[in-house]
């Protein structure tokens, strides 16, 4: 087991400052924008009122982001504490059918919270990868729209068990990607028995095989369920939990259940939000239940921003923007794509109501929870992960976060610190304009913007400030070169080097 590689330092009693050590609830919505929680948006038509309960009753940071806008390469940043693009996988996201991501030889915040004494869960949305049986010899596994023929027989391999969770629970990619069957503790539940396929624009999901016990409608419910289950189960237990409960929703395909169609009063994506919101409610109800709510740190945020399949018209016409006043959204390097809500309640140590302008990024789990369990981790994990357990206790902690590299779908980057963001290309690098060769044509290298005055990035201020484009120029350079942002020695990056997507490197 790679736990055994690595070496911790174990806590000599289970308390921290008097107290037992918390159970961690980690809730990721998948494509759902800052500006669909309404409190973080004024103006938004979406009433998210238990999201917001955790805002009211606990901390909010103003200034997260996901390490990438896109779905897989977060997921592997916030199990791994390193940048997404230090991985294998320069651009994109896996498929359903995908070998895995993750190394073989990395410890993840599983790893980590196994050797401190912690159950571990995962439920829902996987899409890292895992070995599947494959009947035949099977290329191109990322190809979002091939099809292999499994052995669902076989057990699968190196999923989420392998990569430190006691129990786990989901399916393998995104929802709107075969193969559609559920798989418990590396086992299949239920064989396919049909093909199915939804072609409408936003209940849409790819042709595929979907197993007997598999109703797309129904998997949030019944994978909520399952989370309330493992709480449940875990209270009753004398060691502390960590549940890493990774919604499928609001991402395609968008189904609402009946009780929720036409309760938002914007357009199906919005219905589906409130979905989303009523999912925290239960979990929220059944920590109170077991009387574990006071000693759980409960974090919800999401993998990137909103994606156009909400049908960005729709919502404008009804005055929702689920981006805010940020510009772009999914798949973008703009704010809209990697900026979102991140909401940390614990009622232990923090006081209700409380707001952070700290910057923070969701590969930051890892050291956060090293640093509560009083783990030491070693210089190979957690290259790009910055504690923000003092932020929590209001006590000075671990070094804080002072830049952050952000990344898109094509694997564009852009480096921030304090208000000045630089994107190393010269449009969204994602779905929104400017991204087409002609729409890109005549635009300046870079663009520099001040987020504290242009929060909205349409003022490229390079030009005027060539000494701040050349000063985080170098600094994406050396964060490249040396494996890690964080002090430590350095280490190698995988596969090629993304010279190739930073223009100012040739």
């Amino acid at each position: 087991m790679r736990v055994l590689l690595v070496s911790l330092l174990h806590l000599l009693s289970v308390q921290l400052m008097g107290q037992n050590l918390p159970n961690i609830v980690y809730i990721l919505a998948d494509d759902m924008g800052i500006g669909d929680v309404s409190s973080y948006n004024p103006e938004s038509k979406i009433f998210t009122e238990n999201i917001d309960w955790l805002a009211q009753n606990g901390l909010k940071f103003t200034d997260a982001h996901t390490s990438s806008s896109v779905c897989t390469p977060t997921r592997y940043g916030i199990l791994t504490g390193r940048y997404n693009w230090r991985s294998k996988l320069k651009s994109g996201v896996l498929s359903g059918y995908s070998a895995p991501l993750i190394e073989m030889d990395r410890m993840t915040v599983g790893h980590l919270m196994q050797s401190q004494g912690y159950h571990t869960g995962f439920v829902g949305k996987w899409h890292l990868g895992w070995e599947w049986s494959f009947k035949e010899e099977a290329e191109e596994l990322n190809h979002l729209d091939n099809r292999f023929e499994v052995d669902y027989n076989e057990p699968i391999k190196k999923g989420p068990r392998a990569e430190g969770f006691d129990f786990s629970y989901g399916f393998s990619g995104s929802l709107d990607m075969p193969p559609y069957v559920y798989v418990r503790n590396d086992t299949i539940t239920a064989a396919p028995n049909r093909i199915t396929r939804n072609v409408d624009d936003k209940g849409f999901w790819r042709e595929g095989e979907t197993g007997a016990d598999f109703d797309h409608v129904q998997v949030l419910p019944h994978l909520t369920e399952e989370a309330v289950q493992y709480i449940r189960k875990q209270t009753s237990s004398d060691n502390p939990f960590f549940l890493y409960y990774a919604l499928p929703a609001p991402h395609t395909p968008i189904l609402p259940i009946t009780g929720f169609m036409g309760q938002s009063n914007t357009n199906l994506y919005g219905d589906f939000m409130l979905q989303v919101d009523d999912v925290v409610g239960q979990l929220i109800q059944a920590l109170r239940e077991t009387g574990e709510l006071e000693n759980t740190i409960l974090i919800f945020t999401s993998d990137n921003g909103c994606s156009p399949r909400a049908s960005f018209p729709e919502l404008e016409r009804v005055g929702h923007h689920p981006s805010y006043i940020y510009r772009g959204h999914k798949a973008d390097i703009y704010e809209g794509g990697h900026r979102v809500p991140f909401l940390v309640h614990w009622p232990k140590m923090i006081k209700k109501g409380r707001v952070s302008d700290r910057l923070v990024c969701t590969t930051d789990l890892m050291h956060t929870l090293a640093e509560l369990t009083g783990a030491t981790l070693p210089p190979d994990v957690g290259e790009d992960s910055f504690s923000f357990l003092g932020v929590l206790t209001g006590e000075s902690g671990m070094p804080i976060r002072e830049s952050i590299v952000h990344h898109s779908i094509e694997g564009r980057f852009a480096i921030r610190r304090d208000n000045w963001k630089l994107v190393l290309w010269p449009g969204s690098g994602g779905w929104s304009e400017p991204r087409t060769n002609e729409g890109l044509e005549g635009l300046p290298s870079y663009q520099l913007f001040d987020l504290g005055k242009d929060p909205g990035e349409r003022d490229n201020q390079m030009h005027q400030y060539t000494s701040i484009v050349d000063t985080l120029k170098n600094e994406m350079m050396q964060l490249i070169k040396k494996g890690r942002s964080t002090v430590g020695p350095d280490q190698q990056n995988d596969g090629d080097v993304p010279w190739e997507q930073v223009r100012w490197a040739f």
